[in-house]
């Protein structure tokens, strides 16, 4: 049976021929399995693409790669597949996925892992906890290692240890023409630096290589919740308490609504309230003096900090974040002066489901150490990053939850640069991603693009335009 795709049609010859020459699978329309292999986290995005292959391999990739553009096909790279603006899915073109390659080798004595690109947090903190190693991972297990750290990677080890991207010591590449690279310090240094905080612009990871650190088995870590009437006093004692926090300590501000569930009162299920989470990444019994002014900020409603396995805390909000919502996620790195904790506070009263949420990282630390030069993740000078979350559990009303989202972010990012978080720019305007990077960097974001994609092969991601499509 042919298929049809956005730019003309596939015959089974073709598509046979494909086949032959992978270890893994094509999953095609009309097949059992093709709605679940075109199915990603983030139900807002709902595309039909007219092939899903499924690789074995880096060989499986190279076959693909040289198939989509031999055919003229629109490209979709697939890691963990929460595809937070759609970028791992797409409609009438190839989805490259990378899930099935999930393999890790740990160097424990250097410590040094590989890990495949198809892997999740969870899975890769499961090996390298064996031996009380952990590089910064996403706040929820499900997330994919290789698109969260090709756009930078902020995580509880943030202020200790740095960006996952800053600990990325190599990267396995294919590129656009086909070829396998490393990229680290030495082998093409250039597409190094691009791919530490360029997102998926450069070709496809199928592998990464990290730095390790010594983290847990036990860490000081949880959640302080505080009623919604003293969020201000909250949020303002925080930012004062964050000048002088160790860097073993990363906290996070979220404005949410209680859900019901048993370690709350049940008078507060369904009430708006500020949580405050963090974990310590050192010795809980260290870690004590460090969080008790955490429980100072008000009345608690419920603390929940405490010991806890390093990768208890990893997944410790995925009940609240499974798959199958409708998502947008919107960002700016901002300051938290009294006009933006205002502008913060009053976007949160108009949250237009119980599911939406706003965000107050804690930058600084290890993170704001990094050279401005070293990689291409910039905003290094910014003190917290405001993440802007719109979800709901179905379509109903999406569109304007999404208006929502765009509106409380466009006035809460007054107070800092206009900068975004790449990986949370919501979709894929060319004028975020402008705000993603200072000029000078975008330049020679250009530049590594049209050495190593200068058709924009690669193009659904925060889009690195070449110079032949500018």
């Amino acid at each position: 049976m042919s298929i049809d795709t956005a730019k003309g049609v596939l015959g089974d010859a073709t598509i046979a021929e494909l086949e032959a020459g992978l270890r893994g699978t094509v999953v095609r329309p009309g097949d059992a399995s093709y709605d679940q292999a075109r199915t990603v986290w983030n139900a807002a995005h709902d595309k039909h693409p007219a092939l899903v292959v499924r690789c074995a391999g880096t060989a499986d990739v190279i076959r693909a790669v040289e198939f989509a553009r031999s055919q003229d096909l629109l490209v979709a790279v697939r890691g963990g597949a929460h595809s937070i603006a759609g970028f791992s899915t797409c409609e009438g073109g190839i989805v490259i996925d990378l899930s099935p390659m999930k393999g890790a080798v740990v160097d424990h004595a250097r410590r040094r892992v590989v890990a495949q690109a198809g892997m999740t947090w969870g899975e890769l903190d499961h090996e390298t906890q064996a031996f009380d190693l952990a590089v910064t991972g996403g706040l929820v297990s499900s997330t994919g290692i290789s698109g969260f750290t090709l756009g930078g990677g902020v995580g509880w080890l943030l202020r200790r240890h740095g960006l996952a991207s800053d600990n990325l010591t190599a990267a396995e590449v294919v590129t656009a023409d086909g070829r396998v690279l490393r990229a680290d310090a030495q082998q093409h240094p250039e597409l190094f630096w691009a791919l530490r905080g360029g997102g998926g612009n450069f070709g496809v990871v199928t592998s990464l290589e990290y730095q390790l650190h010594p983290v847990g088995p036990q860490v000081l870590a949880g959640l302080i919740f505080y009623p919604l009437d003293q969020a201000r006093q909250v949020i303002t004692r925080w930012r004062e308490l964050t000048a002088g926090m160790p860097d073993e300590l990363t906290t996070l501000v979220v404005l949410t609504t209680a859900p019901p569930l048993p370690f709350l009162p049940q008078e507060v299920h369904g009430t708006r309230v500020v949580a405050l989470a963090g974990m310590y990444a050192g010795t809980p019994a260290a870690g004590e003096a460090a969080v008790e002014p955490l429980r100072q900020l008000g009345t608690p409603i419920a603390d929940l900090m405490g010991p806890m396995p390093y990768t208890a805390m990893q997944s410790l909000l995925d009940p609240l974040w499974t798959a199958g919502a409708h998502n947008y996620f919107t960002s700016a790195f901002i300051e938290p002066s009294d006009a933006a904790i205002d502008a913060v506070l009053r976007n949160h009263g108009t949250t237009p489901t119980p599911f939406s949420e706003v965000h107050l990282h804690q930058l600084g630390g290890a993170f704001a150490r990094v050279p401005a030069e070293a990689t291409a993740f910039s905003q290094r000078e910014a003190s917290v990053l405001c993440n802007v979350i719109a979800r709901s559990p179905d379509a109903a009303g999406f569109d304007g939850h999404v208006a929502w989202a765009r509106q409380a972010r466009t006035e809460i990012a007054r107070h800092g640069r206009g900068a975004m978080y790449v990986n949370f720019t919501g979709d894929a305007a060319e004028d975020k991603v402008r705000a993603s990077y200072p000029d000078a960097v975008h330049e020679r974001l250009v530049r590594v693009k049209d050495t190593y994609d200068p058709t924009n092969l690669f193009r659904l991601n925060q889009n690195i335009r070449p110079s032949s499509a500018r």
